[in-house]
């Protein structure tokens, strides 16, 4: 898509035929200027909704239903008291925007099928790629002082956010602010998506991860990024491609961001005994995020003013500093003690999952995501995602001895409960639905389930016996494995997917004539990114609320592409195939 589409986009949007009220004839008397009540409601309103970038692709968008004097009474009755009231009851003002969330008709991509490729790409090919996305990483990492993500907002939202979730959310998270961005941004996508400049906000694109088009991206810097970026310098440095110069350049860096992980962004929280536990902040205090100042007021006023730990950022954290080799008396925490009080067990502690986007899944045994920091704040309340339980797994494996695993059977039977959790995925097939899924694709989980494989089947065979007596790994292995060879790499890819597949495939020791798709994909589409890097940025993980918000960057593909390709090159090696 060029400038035409998006030139034709915009006149379509600004030349629109308006039929009924539009967002601004609902909120701009309630909003943009009042006394008393919640004075943040309206400043995100001003901010996120109603600034002059936007306003003119949708004042001439409006809703025929709100020709209807009675619901449309009904709507700004509950906007005035989302406004005014000190404790608003939350489940009735999210009801008539719900009940508006009908037939916006926002959907999963689905990608065409794609013939496979007659050969592969040739060694010269998948090195020079490699080479190509490390250089790019220390690249930038020399010119900013730390590699870069960015985050991005699609305000057309997620296909799994309907109105009875956005009701789960209004009434789970506990930040006032959190609840007042997830209203009105779920009050926009309505209008969003009954104007032509949907086709200006949400673009078409080739594969599943989405590309990032906005124009405004928030920079910024978080252990968990750095996590993955350590793991994929770390991946250059052992596939012998790096030359001296960039051994040391990618080894100085990797010492800087295991840094950053442990003690910039380290936090103590209180534990469910009572004691006081060190984990990773998801966002260090200012100026350690990198925000610039702009974006920082910005965040301010979008109501994301208060970050807490969680136990994502905390495993990818500490296994990134175990395979760098880190002795940081930090890792000596047996982290598995303090996710026990984090595991969902039925009936007993399921409530501490507040926002259950995702009640299609059997949590039991599933760890959930945010931690509660010292002064007991959980803005976003609770939620529980599978990628992250898998994360915690492969810590816990390249951290058995340390934290002495197999002889402590509370810790054991913590792993056992999140390996029967992931089971009854795979069992059920609820996996691969995006619904399962709060933060991450069904792409990216099967990638790293490959990277936890990876970590389980390197230990010894008594180890791994008594960790899954009856064979779950092998059993996920094979669904997993069958989700990326007849799905994924057999539909229209873009470079991110492309990583993904081949990072599973790679790690849970694939055929490798199943690599040439998701090669192909990645040697041919080597400089799309142009000024920016070799690839373009596209969606890592997301939030779903309070509107899909994309985070990813130029330098995070790069990462990943450097991590599968690096994969397949050592299967090909081991299996004789030149590489």
């Amino acid at each position: 898509m060029g400038f035409h589409y998006f030139a034709g986009a915009a006149l379509r949007a600004l030349t629109a035929h308006k039929d009924g009220p539009s967002l601004y004839d609902v909120c701009d008397p309630l909003l943009l200027k009042y006394s008393g009540g919640d004075a943040h409601l309206g400043q995100f309103y001003r901010t996120a909704l109603g600034n002059p970038a936007l306003r003119p692709l949708l004042r001439r968008t409006g809703l025929p239903a709100l020709k209807d004097e009675r619901q449309l009474a009904e709507l700004r009755a509950a906007i005035v008291r989302a406004r005014d009231e000190e404790a608003p009851d939350w489940a009735a003002v999210g009801a008539p925007v719900a009940a508006l969330m009908d037939g916006i008709d926002v959907r999963h991509p689905r990608p065409a099928p794609s013939p496979a490729p007659a050969r592969a790409p040739g060694p010269a090919d998948i090195d020079r790629a490699i080479r190509c996305c490390a250089a790019h990483l220390l690249r930038s990492y020399s010119r900013n002082g730390f590699l870069p993500t960015y985050a991005a907002f699609n305000l057309l939202g997620d296909a799994d956010m309907g109105g009875r979730e956005m009701v789960m959310a209004l009434t789970g998270l506990n930040s006032r602010g959190y609840k007042n961005s997830t209203l009105l941004f779920s009050l926009a996508r309505i209008f969003i998506a009954h104007s032509p400049a949907r086709a200006l906000i949400n673009p078409p694109w080739t594969g599943i991860a989405e590309p990032m088009w906005e124009p405004m991206q928030i920079r910024h810097r978080s252990a968990y990024y750095d996590a993955f970026f350590t793991e994929a310098l770390l991946g250059y440095i052992e596939s012998g491609l790096a030359s001296a110069q960039e051994t040391e350049q990618a080894k100085r860096a990797i010492d800087d961001m295991v840094d950053f992980c442990l003690n910039i962004s380290r936090e103590e929280v209180h534990s469910h005994d009572g004691s006081t536990v060190n984990v990773i902040t998801a966002l260090a205090p200012l100026p350690h995020p990198r925000f610039s100042r702009f974006f920082a007021q910005i965040k301010q006023d979008l109501g994301f003013g208060i970050y807490v730990p969680d136990c994502d950022t905390t495993a990818c954290s500490f296994s990134a500093a175990t395979q760098a080799g880190s002795r940081d008396p930090i890792l000596d925490q047996p982290l598995l003690d303090f996710y026990r009080g984090y595991q969902v067990r039925a009936g007993a502690n399921e409530p501490r999952v507040t926002v259950p986007l995702n009640d299609n899944i059997d949590y039991d045994g599933a760890v959930v995501t945010w931690i509660d920091n010292i002064k007991g704040e959980r803005p976003y309340g609770n939620d529980l995602d599978p990628t992250l339980n898998l994360d915690i797994l492969e810590v816990s494996f390249r951290n058995l001895s340390r934290w002495k695993i197999l002889e402590t059977p509370s810790r054991l039977e913590t792993v056992h409960r999140i390996i029967a959790f992931q089971r009854r995925l795979a069992e059920s097939g609820a996996f691969s639905n995006p619904r399962s899924h709060i933060y991450y694709l069904p792409e990216l989980y099967s990638a790293y389930f490959g990277r936890c494989y990876a970590a389980f089947i390197a230990l010894p065979v008594s180890a791994q016996r008594a960790i899954d007596p009856d064979g779950s790994f092998a059993f996920i292995r094979a669904r997993v494995l069958a989700y990326v060879e007849g799905e994924m790499i057999t539909h229209e890819m873009n470079a991110f997917d492309a990583a993904l597949a081949l990072m599973a495939l790679a790690h849970l020791g694939a055929d490798i004539a199943t690599f040439t798709p998701a090669l192909h994909v990645i040697v041919a589409s080597l400089g799309e990114g142009g000024r920016h890097g070799p690839y373009k940025a596209y969606e890592w993980n997301k939030m779903k609320t309070p509107t899909r918000i994309l985070v990813g960057g130029a330098e995070v593909t790069s990462a990943f592409v450097l991590m599968g390709l690096a994969l397949a090159r050592r299967a090909l090696r081991q299996t004789g195939q030149p590489a």
